[in-house]
């Protein structure tokens, strides 16, 4: 499955690249969040890819949501698409933004891909088994190395989003021991928690299933954990939810290795 996701990923790389650097065109959805011609070609190519492969298994995509392209996933496993995450950053020429792809069993994502294209960053995770992977001008897999999360400190290092930060996230610092903290957009979060660069990861605005399926995968690969605030794992394929829309997340917080929770 990797593989697919893989080949998926650096073709949809490779195309929002190249807007990127071409320049491009920015409309609102109705939730008034950006979206480009880069989401929607993004989007295609990874589509193709997983009907190609896998096509009794339905696709919960970014961009097909807010069209209303809605598969009934209940009671079954589904792939779970942001085609462009931190589209925020693409526009305003920040390489934060990535492209992510995970698959869900029995609401745990159990196998993911991050790809940073403007970095030339890759991050996978399946059963047990993280990497990153460094790719090359060409789209090519030039290096691949397994990761781990690390043994948290007395003192946390936090990451935090970059446009989305909270007050709570701040009383969350404070009753952590967290002693400094790094702000990075997108699903990269994750994937800094997964190859030990970071301990802990707050997240208390508002996401998208789709905005944290494959960091989370690539993390639990890697060791570590993403509970909410019952202290419960994370699970996706959230649907008729009275409080919310289908697919939106709770408050959350992810971990590196040890997993510890304040929260008033």
């Amino acid at each position: 499955m990797l593989a697919t996701f893989e080949q998926a990923a650096l073709e949809a790389g490779k195309a929002i690249l190249e807007i990127y650097r071409g320049g491009y065109a920015v409309a609102l959805k109705q939730d008034l969040s950006p979206v480009t011609i880069a989401d929607e070609r993004a989007e295609e190519i990874i589509l193709g890819h997983l009907l190609r492969d896998f096509p009794d298994i339905p696709v919960i995509a970014e961009e097909s949501v807010a069209a209303g392209r809605i598969p009934d996933i209940r009671g079954k496993s589904f792939f779970l698409v942001d085609p462009l995450d931190g589209t925020r950053e693409f526009v305003e020429h920040r390489d934060e933004f990535t492209v992510n792809i995970a698959y869900i069993y029995e609401g745990v994502p159990v196998a993911g891909i991050v790809y940073a294209p403007a970095i030339g960053l890759a991050f996978t995770g399946e059963a047990g088994n993280a990497e990153k992977l460094v790719i090359d001008e060409n789209f090519r897999i030039t290096d691949r190395a397994v990761i781990h999360v690390r043994l948290q400190q007395e003192n946390l290092l936090a990451l935090a989003s970059r446009c989305h930060g909270s007050i709570s996230t701040d009383d969350f610092m404070a009753e952590n021991a967290v002693t400094a903290c790094t702000t990075i957009g997108s699903s990269l979060k994750f994937c800094l928690l997964a190859e030990g660069k970071a301990d802990v990861y707050p997240r208390f605005t508002r996401t998208m299933e789709w905005d944290t399926a494959a960091g989370d995968a690539v993390l639990r690969a890697a060791g570590g954990t993403t509970v909410m605030l019952d202290g419960m794992p994370l699970n996706y394929g959230k649907t008729d939810q009275s409080h919310d829309s289908d697919f939106a997340n709770p408050n959350f917080v992810s971990w590196g290795g040890r997993q510890r929770l304040a929260v008033a």
